[in-house]
């Protein structure tokens, strides 16, 4: 049975979560160490971390509705191609050892915020624009993406932005707003999975996800204020960061 100090510092820990989700798409960079700080094995506290990340999706969707008029039909095309990868993913998560699940996230991590400072110097071409071996290239990413997901999910969003970026033409934060619905409902399907195949620290996932919720909903406010570049910059700076400390419990420890 949680503490109550407990309960406090995940709910704590998961407002910090839903404002690093909705504003740097790096959620579990504060969500997934407070899981573990709890005392919930690895594998474990990605599956309860699932179960709370969508209510950030929630608070920021609602908070973002004027970015997200006239895109929806890209949301639900895009989200195919996310929600069949996350299903690949969860089969993977539950297949593999944890050993294997805690070495590979810091290479994705780390590749994701390499790729998120160089999205940052692309200009697009306009979609009729592009050939056609570019477009199916993209979408193959999403489903990757997808995988990913609901593998592990750790700076996944940051992976998602930067393909949107080059998908679309539109602007950093509505490009920021589909990608947090699309995010979403991954985690939404890895969700419905996990609840019959693993196990959910149910406790904890409750507060982490109230918190959450208040931070998606606030952070879009913070996003609508501050310059996309420098959003860019520290969404970078926190991928290398939460690389580095997976990196150190899988490698050095």
């Amino acid at each position: 049975m949680a503490s109550i100090f407990s309960l406090i510092f995940i709910l704590i820990g998961g407002v910090a979560s839903g404002l690093l989700s909705s504003v740097a798409s790096m959620a579990s960079l504060a969500s997934y160490p407070v899981l573990l700080a709890v005392g919930i094995p690895p594998v474990y506290a990605n599956v309860t971390n699932d179960a709370a990340l969508i209510w950030t999706s929630i608070g920021s969707t609602i908070s973002s509705t004027k970015e997200l008029k006239g895109h929806w039909h890209q949301v639900a095309f895009y989200s195919i191609f996310t929600i069949v990868g996350s299903l690949i993913g969860c089969r993977l998560l539950l297949a593999f050892p944890s050993s294997v699940f805690e070495k590979v996230v810091p290479i994705f991590i780390a590749g994701s915020g390499v790729m998120v400072i160089v999205s940052g110097k692309h200009h697009s071409l306009e979609p009729h624009k592009r050939p056609l071996w570019q477009e199916i290239f993209y979408i193959a990413a999403l489903l990757g993406m997808g995988v990913y997901t609901g593998y592990f999910g750790a700076a996944g969003g940051v992976i998602v932005l930067v393909l949107l970026t080059y998908i679309t033409d539109e602007k950093f934060i509505v490009v920021n707003a589909i990608k947090n619905v699309i995010c979403g409902l991954a985690n939404l399907v890895a969700l419905i999975v996990f609840i019959f195949t693993s196990r959910i620290y149910w406790m904890q996932a409750i507060p982490l996800a109230i918190g959450m919720f208040i931070g998606g909903y606030l952070g879009m406010d913070i996003l609508r204020k501050v310059p996309a570049r420098y959003v860019r910059i520290f969404i970078a700076a926190l991928a290398f960061i939460q690389a580095g400390y997976f990196f150190y419990k899988a490698y050095m420890l």
